[in-house]
């Protein structure tokens, strides 16, 4: 047994060494932080039905079992609400139990989401990274999740910002809201799944969860997050393919043919 004292030696300094570079870093399955879309293509009934949407699936018995149910039992959430800017309406929490669950989803039902400007997917993405980098959680793994009702039509281009945050080892997962009300029609792509999947979602896993009607909205934000929580293969798409040269500038084009009609940001 001798010739194997090096190697073991060796593997627990390397562990010390590991464990003294996360410092006091609380370990979790997962830092997973919400990007919910309050451009102002959304209207005040949407912005309601989207708070209350992700309040019901936080406090639900399939997404408490999927926390409970990880390796280390414990994930890090935060909530974002984003436009052309960004608001931190409930910054990093540990969530291990149902109590923790409630408790956001209090926050969210009691507050209110103000409508801002136009749509900065990429500088949303970018935010959500540092906000990720930047917090006391060392995760397992690492997830931004992202609703929209539009192309990006601001910022940087899309492309650029997922790139760079997937090459941090971030996931990013999308949540289209292909739905028609209020002033989001203006802005209405028919194959915005197709944008999420060709422009926005990358890493390990990726997937894209489309809502087609808000009365499907907290039942797919419920399946959304039990399948990032508990890392379960993405669903297989109907008919979702990776397209060969998909304009991800299309937002950015609509915003440069229709601002006439909106003035400037």
């Amino acid at each position: 047994m001798r010739p194997f004292r090096p190697l073991l030696a060796a593997a627990l300094c390397l562990a010390a060494s590991a464990t003294a570079g996360a410092g006091d870093r609380i370990e979790v399955d997962l830092e997973l932080v919400l990007m919910a879309d309050v451009s102002r293509s959304m209207s005040p009934r949407e912005l309601e039905i989207q708070r209350r949407g992700y309040a019901a699936a936080l406090d639900s018995d399939a997404v408490h079992a999927a926390v409970r149910g990880g390796l280390l039992g414990r994930i890090a959430l935060a909530y974002v609400e984003w436009a052309g800017g960004h608001k931190v309406v409930i910054d990093w929490r540990l969530v291990e139990t149902r109590a923790d669950l409630v408790a956001m989803a209090a926050v969210l039902v009691d507050g209110t989401s103000a409508p801002m400007q136009r749509t900065s997917i990429s500088e949303a993405l970018v935010f959500g990274a540092a906000m990720i980098e930047g917090n006391a959680y060392a995760g397992l793994r690492q997830v931004i999740d992202i609703s929209g009702d539009g192309p990006n039509n601001e910022g940087r281009p899309v492309t650029e910002a997922r790139d760079a945050v997937i090459a941090r080892g971030i996931v990013i997962n999308g949540l289209p809201l292909m739905t028609r009300d209020g002033m989001g029609a203006a802005w209405h792509l028919d194959d915005l799944d197709a944008y999420y999947e060709n422009c926005v979602i990358g890493g390990p896993g990726a997937f894209v969860q489309p809502v087609q009607d808000w009365a499907d909205f907290t039942d797919s934000v419920r399946r959304k997050l039990v399948r990032e929580i508990a890392a379960l293969p993405p669903p297989e798409p109907e008919h979702l393919t990776r397209v060969a040269g998909y304009d991800c500038m299309i937002g950015e084009r609509m915003w440069q043919e229709r601002r006439r009609f909106w003035g400037d940001p």
